[in-house]
């Protein structure tokens, strides 16, 4: 039988092997739920707030989002880090960010065998489906993921609580995960 430490250990493992840059533990414990970042979401610059289930206010209130996320005792931290060409590159934003969505896909699935009941947030809103079909019911509940900041995490503060970069010098962008099991 495995202990904790060792089936987190496995699953960074995977998460590597599967293409992200840079994975490692995540203590549930270190979670802080800040309202300044749901505040953030209503501001509306994606244009998801209110068109999508996975942002809010559909994904839920801040009490629910913590609640959620309380009821694990171990998770991972999972990055996919592009390079740009140039100061502002929005090609490789967008290809960096289509891998990274691409790459929890993979891990989602390889997890649910294991643990059905997990939770995967990643960066930005859900991108199984083209369009929403918010405010009708969603298409597949069971593979839409949550952003990070859409449950009130400040991405930053959970990777250095974490002892993981966020970081990685001029020229990157760094996509964030997190899966809790």
């Amino acid at each position: 039988m495995m202990t904790d430490d060792e089936i987190t250990e496995k699953w960074i493992r995977t998460a590597k092997e599967i293409g992200f840059s840079e994975a490692g533990v995540l203590n549930p414990e270190t979670l802080k739920v800040m309202p300044l970042v749901r505040e953030t979401c209503a501001e509306d610059k994606c244009h998801a707030y209110n068109h999508n289930w996975t942002c809010p206010p559909a994904c839920g209130t801040l009490d629910e989002c913590e609640r959620r996320m309380r009821a694990y005792k171990r998770g991972i931290l999972v990055q996919t880090t592009g390079v740009l060409r140039r100061d502002i590159d929005t090609r490789i934003y967008r290809e960096t960010e289509k891998l990274h969505t691409e790459y929890l896909k993979i891990l989602r699935e390889q997890m649910m065998e294991e643990f059905p009941d997990m939770l995967m947030l990643g960066a930005g809103g859900c991108r199984i489906c083209g369009q929403c079909a918010y405010p009708k019911p969603c298409r597949f509940p069971e593979k839409a993921i949550s952003s990070m900041e859409a449950y009130g995490l400040f991405v930053t503060q959970v990777c250095r609580d974490n002892n993981l970069k966020y970081y990685y010098g001029p020229r990157t962008i760094t996509y964030t995960g997190c899966v809790l099991f």
